[in-house]
């Protein structure tokens, strides 16, 4: 069956390649625009960059100014001038910059690692190069070069996406300039011989006090459509993505030491592997994306953020980071949380599709997994296991665009291996009635039987079963106000074993309303938030899982500050009785300068002992603290403490921190260290089973890296675990050396 799966993906998706024919690029020209589209002008010249902007080459550009300041003054004047210039070869697409400064001494500038914004003053272009005014790139840089970029929809900005193009810049006596070249390679755009019609914005980020953001065209507050706003520039007549072939060799060497006899154990080598991996991209058409790993590098040199794992009665979410999947995970996104790639452990090859053509968005993988984690969801709580053996997981997400307004799609998921399977398929749409109403809706189904062993130990049905999930919702956002309504029906046998819904069995409604007040003179505060709603969780027994209402005040302040409060007054039934909880939740931050940030996050008051069933009350503090003393050395500081009490006294105390210490050498390499320390300890006369009472974990990682770009890199580090408690002080458990060289060869 595993076979059959992959082949048959295969087949389904090979006539979705054919769809473009239908789509031409007059259509996207048909689209109502303000105004006439601004033309970018061919050139034949060639540029050096240098972020001067001083050659001939430039005089032959479009030439615009962003006259406007949308945050946090609403579409004031811009308190500064910039001015955006366009123009295009046969294989790349140029954007300069002119960004003038009453005071350039104070214009923030530094080294950093791509897609990390530091607060810097920055320049950046939107290109809807299908012009339908859904989906986006995003590119941004500083005035060192420093890159970041982004796949821009109205409802979400994905980070995770990147690609490779180049930027300059220059920091002048009058300002800075930027130099931008975008391969036309890296992005896909219309199928076209004539001109074409893009949705077009550029924005720069002033941060002087408050961070003052500066744009080509007005934005209105209130339109859920932001990419509705876009300007439109058109040209490119001929421009071809080339053959979009990309090969990604990769050698990875791995050697780990362990003590299998802890703690007086001598260590013994667990792995010494080094392993040649190959990626491969190609552009089966100029828009649709098929991507091969064989072997693949999945491990990631970015250190999981630690997230305290005690008295949790759900599975923790964790980001993805691995380029295979993060590459076009907005294809897979919907309502439902149905596809979450960290479920898949350890691949050993993959197929991978992605793109679109016309209004068809494509979006598929099939991959190996050589581990098989599963996620048992309840109503109350949730339970996991690692199932022996291999097994193959699969993901088809396909999207139509209907006119300007409407969203259709389809979705599917699969996981196989011995005696086990999960399916899911469903569908879905969203519909904007307005540009301030929308309303969304999904209902899945999914099939799944687990080994008759894993069935009998986690208490799941022994033979095949079934069970369903819907959602609905309505949102309302208006420049004042906002409304929301939400309706969630998911069955107690419904599984997605290849997303995360770690929580079945309930009927969830949800209503809310926020009304914002905006400053007309935005000195020391800009906006301020008063809203409110109700939750309503029952199983499908009738019986009540959970009810809350809530408030919440957001103030949002000069010098890029910020405060949010919520409140919330509860009843939480578990373990066959009902507690009345009433809690809280804080978050400030502030930005005052170039040189420091300060964050606190809170959450405080009552607090269920999930594992005894009795009430308790719990302090949460989260202080944080980035101190940036020059433009390469940035020392971060993160400490979490948390107290949990029940009537008889403290229960636990946990602290948790993290220094992050980096230096970055140049926009292409930095060194950084990472020490987390994880300290638990436990009042082992409270609980009702043995508990040591006190866990420690001491993590470090050095690591040099090298990124010429997002896919030719050279990673060297190195990784232990110090393991301790009651008995024993912090002891090394394991030692990693680590090493990467991956090269992106571009044909």
């Amino acid at each position: 069956m595993n076979r059959a799966l992959i082949i048959g993906l295969i087949f389904c998706l090979a006539p979705i390649l054919g769809i473009a024919a239908e789509t031409s690029a007059s259509q996207a020209t048909e689209k109502d625009t303000d105004g006439t589209p601004f033309l970018v002008p061919k050139t034949g010249g060639a540029l050096v960059m240098d972020g001067r902007l001083d050659e001939q080459f430039w005089g032959e550009a479009l030439k615009l100014e962003l006259k406007y300041e949308t945050s946090p003054g609403e579409n004031t004047p811009a308190p500064v001038q910039t001015e955006v210039l366009l123009v295009y070869s046969e294989d790349a697409l140029f954007v300069g910059f002119r960004c003038y400064d009453p005071e350039p001494s104070a214009v923030r500038a530094r080294l950093s690692d791509r897609d990390h914004d530091p607060g810097d003053d920055y320049v950046g272009v939107i290109l809807d190069t299908f012009n339908d005014e859904r989906r986006s790139y995003i590119l941004w840089s500083n005035p060192l070069g420093v890159q970041e970029d982004a796949i821009l929809t109205n409802e979400d900005y994905d980070i995770s996406w990147d690609t490779i193009y180049e930027s300059t810049g220059f920091i002048a006596d009058w300002g800075w300039s930027l130099e931008m070249r975008v391969p036309f390679h890296s992005i896909a755009f219309q199928r076209s011989e004539g001109s074409q019609v893009w949705g077009f914005d550029a924005i720069r980020n002033y941060p002087r006090g408050n961070s003052h953001q500066i744009r080509l065209y007005p934005k209105e507050r209130g339109n859920n459509c932001e990419l509705c706003q876009l300007a439109k520039i058109q040209g490119f007549e001929g421009v071809k993505p080339g053959r979009d072939l990309e090969f990604n060799p990769t050698v990875t060497y791995v050697r780990t030491d362990e003590r299998p006899e802890f703690p007086d154990g001598d260590f013994e080598t667990a792995k010494n592997k080094a392993e040649f991996g190959l990626t491969t991209q190609w552009g089966v058409t100029p828009n649709i994306n098929l991507a091969m790993t064989l072997n693949p590098d999945f491990s990631q040199v970015e250190a999981d953020s630690w997230q305290l794992d005690i008295n949790e009665p759900f599975a923790l979410y964790y980001d993805e980071k691995r380029p295979f999947f993060t590459e076009g995970a907005d294809f897979f996104a919907s309502e439902l949380k149905a596809v979450y790639t960290r479920t898949v452990r350890d691949p050993s090859v993959g197929f991978k599709i992605s793109g679109k053509e016309g209004d068809n968005s494509i979006g598929g993988f099939v991959v190996r997994d050589e581990v098989t984690n599963l996620i048992f969801p309840g109503s109350l709580s949730s339970d996991a296991t690692t199932l022996a053996g291999e097994s193959w997981s699969s993901a088809l997400r396909y999207t139509r665009d209907i006119g300007g307004k409407y969203t259709l799609g389809t979705l599917f998921t699969g996981r196989t291996g011995d005696d086990y399977h999960n399916g899911v398929l469903g569908l879905d749409g969203e519909f904007k009635f307005t540009s301030s109403d929308r309303v969304s809706a999904q209902i899945l189904y999914s099939n799944t039987q687990y080994p008759q062993e894993v069935a009998n130990d986690f208490e799941q049905p022994a033979d095949a079963f079934s069970g369903g999930a819907f959602k609905l919702m309505y949102h309302h956002s208006a420049r004042n106000l906002s409304l929301v309504a939400r309706f969630e029906d998911i069955a107690a046998d419904f599984r997605a074993d290849l997303g995360f819904m770690p929580k079945v069995d309930y009927r969830h409604y949800q209503v809310g309303a926020d009304y914002r007040i905006w400053n007309d003179s935005p000195d020391w505060w800009r906006v301020l938030l008063l809203g409110g709603g109700f939750h309503h969780y029952a199983d499908h027994g009738g019986d009540l899982l959970q009810k809350n209402a809530y408030g919440m005040i957001v103030f949002r302040g000069a010098m890029n500050s910020g405060v949010d409060l919520f409140g919330y007054k509860r009843v939480e039934a578990f373990g066959g009785r009902e507690f009345d909880l009433t809690q809280g939740t804080l978050s400030a931050w502030i930005l005052p300068s170039s040189k420091y940030a300060l964050e606190l996050s809170a959450l405080f008051g009552d607090r269920i002992d999930y594992s005894h069933a009795r009430p308790g009350g719990r302090l949460r503090l989260n202080p944080a603290i980035t101190l940036t003393p020059n433009s390469r050395l940035a020392v971060g500081i993160d400490h979490m403490f948390e107290r949990m009490s029940v009537d008889a006294g403290r229960l636990y105390t946990a602290n948790v921190s993290q220094l992050t210490l980096k230096y970055q050498m140049s926009t292409k390499a930095f060194v950084r260290a990472i020490f987390q320390n994880v300290a638990y300890d436990y009042n082992a006369d409270l609980y009702a089973y043995s508990v040591d009472p006190e866990f420690r974990h001491l993590f470090t990682q050095l690591l040099f890296s090298y990124k010429v770009n997002p896919r030719t890199v050279f990673f060297l580090g190195y990784t232990d675990n110090y393991y301790g408690n009651q008995d024993y002080g912090l002891t090394q458990q394991s030692k990693t050396v680590f090493m990467k060289i991956g090269y992106a060869w571009q044909l």
